[in-house]
């Protein structure tokens, strides 16, 4: 019986340091707070900015808009007769919200094979190398959130044939991103921490 206890008990214990906090931080208006609370989000993201250079509040700006800073964040279910459960609307996933395909392209392009999307700094890493290539590609400055965010968004193709200016609430979004990326980014400068 003592065996099967301590079994258990360590089962727990070893189950409970796997699982990830991936609720967000309070009071998402404020980069200061929000990078006082997770100092690991602020680590990544410069580490992301020096690898890419892709700025701090750009990335935070994403991150807000794609999942609220919710690590493990998933598109809705989409329901048949609005009962009968059809699957989630896509793949998109974690803090990035990237799709599957999109994420396997980082991965294989970027040799980081064991990168997950519920974790900061490879979310971190893979906004700032998709939004480097759209900047290589699509010449969308690095600091530019709105014009990154669209391509982000439709991708780059997408973007490439301006598929965002039939979608007036994505021109919104859009909008609103490069707006909080501009708050962050002052918010960033003020604080005492960074």
């Amino acid at each position: 019986m003592g065996r099967i206890l301590r079994a258990t008990t360590l089962l727990v214990f070893v189950a409970a340091c796997g699982s990830g906090n991936f609720s967000a931080p309070s009071n998402l208006n404020s980069a200061c707070s929000i990078v006082s609370q997770r100092p690991a989000y602020l680590k990544a993201m410069k580490r992301s900015q020096r690898k890419w250079g892709i700025p701090v509040n750009v990335q935070m700006a994403t991150i807000y808009q794609e999942s609220k800073f919710i690590g493990n964040a998933r598109t809705p279910y989409r329901y048949a007769l609005g009962i009968i459960p059809m699957g989630r609307q896509s793949s998109a996933y974690g803090y990035s919200q990237a799709l599957d395909a999109t994420w396997d392209e980082y991965r294989k392009d970027t040799g980081n094979l064991r990168a997950r999307r519920d974790r900061i700094r490879d979310a971190t890493d893979f906004i700032g190398w998709y939004m480097a290539e759209s900047n290589e590609t699509l010449g969308i400055s690095k600091s530019d959130a709105k014009n990154q965010y669209l391509a982000y968004h439709e991708g780059r193709g997408g973007y490439a044939k301006r598929t965002y200016r039939k979608k007036g609430w994505l021109l919104k979004v859009a909008g609103q991103v490069g707006e909080r990326a501009n708050l962050y980014g002052e918010q960033l400068s003020a604080c005492k921490k960074i």
